[in-house]
């Protein structure tokens, strides 16, 4: 037997143990809840028991230790108040990251949905809807480091005597203009890092939205035909209130991604040229240059902000089902 086989074997035993532990636990459950009358909600208790104790120890118990490292100072042991958070809203950096993110949270959606709603309302009535929706969701196969590193050669900057390599100077220089350093270039920059998330996220809008303009009940839209109506009024009037609620999904979904940006703005300008997020404030104010506080603080703003949207689009998920 080779070595590589001899190492595998204690990996594939771990693996049976954990499958047979894992069935011994839902056993048991099963057991418990056979065994006489049980009240409806002790058993619902009794089966979520499990995954509120991995809620409570993955996210609940360090969700309650970052927001006490958010008092203290950067090596969270004494005790710093509300500096951290003083400091957020009175650093110039952190202000512009600030900025940026409340650019990106409205920029990405909206524009992301936008071209999502009218790619989908283009072709969701054609022959080749599948095929077109096919195309427009290739970019969602593309994690966002990878979609980073495509547009970073589509921004790349050469001296004007030097061959350009980058897709859209070598377009500027053959119109007759001069090279520009895009992701150098503060604010513009930004705008051009939120293409980039606008680039993947558009087709999950466009194939969502297809399905629910498609859902659209055809006597509406054929009895607006036969009133004189124009497609256009047909679009506005019958088919946007029919997929509001659909619309506000997807506008929500991507806003709350939006927030964890951290991919793009890594691989394309490892947050400089004030190109910063939340995100990547917070990963290089507590690992980069230790400054636990200030990361942890930057972390609760973002559950902060997050919250509202996450809260509003299980509420409207409720409604609807």
């Amino acid at each position: 037997m080779s070595f590589d086989a001899v190492a595998q074997q204690p990996k594939l035993l771990y693996l049976l143990q954990g499958v047979a532990a894992f069935a011994a636990v839902v056993s048991l459950i099963l057991l418990a809840l056979h065994r006489g009358p049980v009240r409806r909600r002790a058993a619902a208790l009794l089966l979520l028991a499990p995954a509120l104790l991995l809620l409570t120890v993955g996210l609940l118990l360090p969700g309650l230790r970052t927001l006490v490292l958010s008092f203290t100072d950067s090596g969270g042991d004494a005790w710093a108040g509300f500096d951290n958070y003083v400091w957020m809203i009175t650093d110039p950096r952190a202000l512009v990251v600030l900025r940026n993110t409340l650019a990106w949270v409205v920029l990405v959606p909206l524009l992301a949905t936008s071209v999502g709603l009218l790619y989908a309302a283009a072709v969701v009535r054609s022959r080749f809807r599948a095929f077109a929706l096919s195309l427009v969701l290739m970019p969602m196969a593309i994690s966002f480091v990878g979609a980073g590193v495509v547009w970073k050669f589509v921004y790349a900057y050469r001296p004007a005597e030097a061959g350009q390599i980058g897709l859209l100077n070598q377009l500027v220089v053959a119109c007759g203009g001069e090279p520009r350093q895009w992701l150098v270039d503060s604010p513009w920059n930004v705008l051009f890092l939120i293409v980039v998330m606008v680039w993947t996220q558009a087709g999950f809008a466009a194939f969502v939205l297809a399905g629910a303009i498609r859902a659209v009940p055809g006597e509406l839209t054929e009895a607006a035909r036969l009133d004189g109506a124009s497609p256009r009024q047909i679009f506005w009037r019958i088919t946007m209130p029919s997929i509001r609620p659909t619309l506000l999904v997807v506008v929500l979904a991507q806003a709350i991604g939006t927030f964890k940006a951290f991919d793009i703005v890594k691989t394309m300008t490892g947050g400089q040229f004030g190109t910063g997020v939340i995100a990547h404030e917070m990963y290089d104010q507590a690992f980069r240059y230790g400054e636990t506080g200030r990361g942890a603080a930057l972390a609760v703003l973002l559950f902060v902000l997050v919250t509202p949207f996450v809260a509003h689009q299980v509420r409207a998920q409720r409604r609807a089902a």
